[in-house]
């Protein structure tokens, strides 16, 4: 077969590859990007652009429902899971149908739908939707596939119908019990999304809390909220084994303290965790390396162990956001196109957990600072000091700063708080500029304000 030569190859639409490779052809260099599914990737398809419609709709039943504690009468509220999945749908084909065509229009640059295996360094072959066959061969190429749900081997599970964050958002009505498996950040916002929508939601968790690299006190906030909300929380409940019940539903047999249980429910969603996409790339003819679990090792200006091939986003480890697959793209736009020297070195990695309140973090958290013996200062202050927070009566979860003892810089903050993600920005902010945090405890922010509460809690770091 003859090999079809480009300067740039790019393997996957998500939010890395997609502007890279219309940055690429904007140079005049010849580029293809390959993608077998869905153009946007996991964030906008399955991650984060329908989850977030959801949690939206989600977060409106849940006013609705409260509406007279602020003096509004409604009636009976119910939720139409048909027209919550018509709009996430919507919204997520916008999304996709104009990522898709501003592939389509760019100049130098091949869109071609199917699937990339490596027959060797820089050399591709390409199995087309038709089921066709082409060769590709580049000086350079980025891999940008992402992550999958993980299913863990549970016996059972193979014989059963389950859910995973996938398929959860298809759901044609509301289930009646929704057993989740996981409680990190894809369990906890399903699993309150759908006690919100009207189901019984139980939340099995192996550990010993929710969200395990959050420090202890934020995890048991985030647990007290989730419980105040009707979700069952079961921690050190490590699952042995899933069966279809008697019912029609399904059976999950789980240990704690060392006793047997079991719980049943109408649906399971399956939330242990992701696992990067690398499979079917057979990245051992190429001679890339991966760690045990699949990932592409990288250095810190994102190459692989071959030269002139890359990874972007989820599929290289390591926390998978959206926001640092997009920061990948520019560190290779800068240091390929720019003459730049950018690496993964020197940014500073928020995210936030759209679980409500929100959940967002920043820089490092108290334990981290504690292994690492710097020498710290830290600060916590309740939600239900801010005075915003009182009057939208949704005062729930507390802020947390650590503060370097000697410089008076900002090495962390985490909230669980209402605009969470929003009021973490602020601080990432003044962690990027070097401020310290007198700077924050003294800006005049507007009244009333989520903002005005760092005032507060730096004034209080200062009293204590």
């Amino acid at each position: 077969m003859e090999r079809e030569h480009f300067d740039d190859i790019v393997i996957g639409t998500g939010q890395a590859g997609k502007p890279l490779a219309i940055e690429l052809a904007g140079k005049g260099r010849h580029t293809a990007i390959i993608e077998k599914g869905a153009v946007g990737g996991t964030c906008v398809n399955v991650g984060c652009t329908p989850t977030k419609t959801m949690v939206a709709s989600a977060r409106n039943a849940w006013l609705a429902r409260r509406g007279a504690e602020f003096g509004v009468k409604t009636g009976d509220v119910t939720v139409s899971m048909e027209q919550v999945r018509a709009r996430k749908r919507a919204i997520v084909h916008s999304f996709s149908a104009g990522g898709k065509k501003s592939l389509e229009t760019t100049k130098n640059l091949e869109l071609i739908r199917g699937t990339a295996r490596f027959l060797e360094a820089r050399t591709l072959q390409i199995e087309l939707q038709d089921g066709s066959i082409r060769e590709l061969v580049a000086k350079r190429i980025f891999i940008n596939t992402g992550n999958k749900t993980l299913i863990p081997p549970i016996p059972g599970l193979n014989k059963i119908r389950y859910l995973d964050s996938t398929s959860i958002m298809e759901l044609e009505e509301v289930p009646e019990r929704l057993v989740v498996l996981g409680g990190g950040y894809i369990g906890l916002e399903f699993g309150q999304m759908f006690r919100r929508f009207g189901s019984e939601v139980v939340i099995l968790q192996r550990g010993s809390q929710l969200l395990m690299r959050e420090d202890e006190d934020i995890a048991e906030e985030v647990t007290s909220i989730l419980r105040e909300d009707g979700l069952d929380v079961r921690l050190n409940s490590d699952v042995k084994a899933v069966e279809q019940s008697d019912e029609g539903g399904i059976r999950v047999l789980f240990v704690k303290d060392g006793i047997n249980h079991f719980v049943e429910g109408s649906h399971l969603l399956v939330a242990v965790g992701r696992t990067p996409n690398t499979k079917e790339l057979d990245l051992p003819s190429a001679g890339i390396v991966t760690d045990s679990r699949g990932a592409i090792r990288v250095n810190e200006q994102l190459e692989t162990s071959v030269a002139g091939v890359y990874a972007l986003g989820d599929v290289k480890g390591g926390p998978a956001f959206t926001h640092i697959a997009y920061d990948d793209y520019r560190i290779l736009r800068s240091n390929l196109l720019e003459g730049g020297r950018r690496t993964t070195n020197d940014r500073v990695l928020p995210y936030t957990v759209f679980i409500d309140p929100q959940l967002a973090r920043v820089g490092i958290s108290e334990r981290e600072a504690l292994a690492s013996n710097l020498p710290v200062r830290i600060q916590r202050m309740k939600m239900s000091h801010v005075a915003m927070a009182l009057e939208r009566d949704e005062a729930r979860g507390l802020m947390k700063v650590i503060v370097h003892k000697e410089t008076g810089h900002i090495l962390g903050f985490a909230v669980v708080g209402a605009e969470g993600g929003e009021l973490m920005s602020t601080v990432q902010v003044a962690m990027m500029g070097n401020l310290p945090y007198t700077t924050l405890r003294d800006a005049v922010f507007t009244h009333p304000s989520f903002a005005e509460s760092l005032n507060n809690i730096f004034t209080l770091l200062d009293a204590a």
